[in-house]
């Protein structure tokens, strides 16, 4: 008896550890094909620009610049403090008018000046007597990685020959963005933009609902943290805490730049990661792409908010989808998500610029992205897209 159950527990942990020699593969070629696809980026941005690709860090750029300017930033997003509930104030914004270092998609670092309130604008846009659009969103909105006057809200500066506003920031979701419409919404707006994008919004609402600080928003119709008067206080906290983050970089640049981690040291990490079965066991935690039903109601509910919000202050809430590059690079990508959402965007009677549509209309949908591979964020042309198509349901 003892004889079978030794064969058995063998032949599991046999099973199990071929699992794991399967997905290390599996790793392996998913990696060297990432490091191909960015020679192949590097190569296109070479022969296209003449230019290196910038392959700096931020730190790194943070540094050089930091030695003529002591107004510099890197971007600090909101959702940094999502985790933390004692917070006398919670920030919905960046630091405000520095040099901010944002991201490289496209072979180069964008880099903008941020407005009084710590956004990417040029500060006078809010001296205007009336706001033609106003933008919330996350990193799409927020304009990453390219630089003014390429993103959303620049176009659309440029097309309409009028004011707009983007409030936008990475790592933002619906109840961010709907606590910030709270806080810099303003009758003089026309057009509020609610800039979604499909990757991760709903994940970002996950975390977002568990924080004290943004539910006040979504429970108390009269709460405000009077964050257009607090720019201040949001500055210093925001540099206390980038401050932590620097000299945690420092440390992990000097940790590799001195080579403290030998080839012998991590050969033996990779070792010890076989042995625990960390990639089989980050099978079985990753998050599924289906969302309980709610957070659709929660979003409806955040959505139903704006909504009001906007009428309010009499301003037309209008909902832009924004579609992300794994849909297209897919064969069976799920619109499971795109049907609910556009569903409750259509229930609330709320005017819809679907750029899945537009983009589908595309015999190539990846032009909109850097180099037509993997990206995060579109390229100059796919935010270009985008302001076209609002621009165009609300130029009458």
């Amino acid at each position: 008896m003892l004889r079978y159950v030794v064969i058995s527990l063998v032949s599991i942990l046999f099973s199990v550890y071929f699992f794991e020699s399967y997905i290390l593969f599996k790793d392996y070629l998913s990696t060297d094909q990432i490091l191909k696809n960015q020679l192949l980026k590097e190569k296109i941005y070479k022969k296209s620009t003449g230019k290196n690709w910038d392959n700096r860090t931020r730190f790194q750029i943070y540094e050089n610049k930091k030695k003529i300017n002591n107004d510099i930033a890197i971007r600090f997003q909101p959702s940094y403090f999502l985790n933390k509930q004692n917070l006398s104030i919670f920030p919905l914004s960046g630091i405000s008018n520095s040099e901010t270092i944002h991201c490289n998609e496209n072979g180069y670092f964008s880099i903008y000046q941020s407005d009084r309130f710590g956004f990417n604008n040029p500060d006078e846009e809010w001296n205007n007597k009336e706001i033609e659009y106003l933008l919330v969103g996350d990193s799409f909105t927020h304009g990453s990685c390219v630089n003014r006057p390429n993103d959303i809200a620049s176009v659309l500066r440029t097309l309409s020959s009028k004011s707009a506003l983007n409030l936008g920031y990475g790592g933002n979701g619906p109840l961010i963005e709907y606590a910030t419409l709270r806080e810099y919404v303003a009758p003089n707006v026309k057009n509020v933009l609610w800039v979604y994008c499909e990757s991760n919004d709903l994940f970002e609402l996950v975390i977002e609902r568990q924080n004290k600080n943004l539910l006040r928003y979504l429970n108390y119709e009269n709460h405000s943290q009077n964050l257009k008067n607090r720019q201040k206080e949001v500055d210093e906290l925001l540099n206390i805490n980038f401050e932590k983050e620097l000299q945690n970089q420092i440390k992990i640049e000097t940790f590799k730049s001195e080579k403290q981690l030998s080839k012998n040291n991590k050969l033996k990490y990779k070792i010890l990661k076989f042995i625990r079965l960390d990639r089989t066991k980050k099978i079985f935690k990753k998050k599924d792409t289906k969302y309980d039903d709610i957070i659709f109601d929660e979003f409806e509910k955040i959505l139903q908010s704006s909504l009001n919000l906007s009428e309010t202050n009499n301003a037309k809430l209008i909902f832009v989808y924004i579609p992300e590059y794994r849909r297209y690079n897919s064969s069976n990508y799920s619109d499971e998500n795109y049907n609910k959402i556009t569903s409750i965007v259509k229930k609330l009677n709320i005017d819809l610029v679907d750029m899945r549509k537009v983009f589908d209309n595309e015999n190539n949908p990846k032009i909109f992205f850097p180099f037509q591979q993997f990206a995060w964020h579109y390229n100059e042309d796919g935010y270009k897209k985008v302001a076209e198509a609002i621009y165009n349901l609300t130029k009458g």
